[in-house]
């Protein structure tokens, strides 16, 4: 592959937009292990929440997804490879970006903590406004008589 061939498939891959209309590969190699990626992430976007017993898979999942499209990017730089291994390398490089996009966009994961983390955070200001309305300014004012 030419130099200028390297760049351009390098600046395709790093172009912001670059996973519009992109497809999730249906398989993807990723450390010598096959994985259906588009089966994956779609089982994943169509809850609304990722599940408590979930996390920790779709995290490795994402952990494992970037370290691949890095070793594929390094690939593209450094390897000496054929114009067609280049392409299929930025597509799949594409393909990853998206999945990564796809499972970086979910929701929170713990919905009762953060209920938890809104209840308290309600009943501070209301507190708070209680103390104002009643004229409590923490203990220095004389209460009623």
């Amino acid at each position: 592959m030419q130099a200028y061939e390297r760049k351009q498939l390098l600046e395709r891959v790093e172009r912001d937009g670059a996973t519009v209309g992109a497809d999730i590969p249906e398989t993807i190699t990723v450390q010598g292990e096959a994985i259906d990626l588009r089966t994956f992430v779609f089982e994943i976007k169509r809850r609304e929440t990722v599940p408590a017993g979930e996390r920790d898979r779709v995290e490795r999942a994402k952990k494992n997804l970037r370290r691949e499209r890095n070793d594929r990017l390094e690939r593209i730089e450094a390897d000496d490879i054929s114009r067609e291994t280049g392409e299929e390398l930025a597509q799949s490089i594409i393909g990853i970006d998206r999945a990564l996009n796809a499972l970086e966009s979910l929701g929170p994961t713990d919905l009762e903590r953060e209920q938890q983390a809104k209840q308290a955070a309600d009943r501070k200001r209301w507190m708070s406004f209680l103390k104002k309305a009643l004229g409590d300014d923490g203990g220095s004012a004389r209460r009623g008589r």
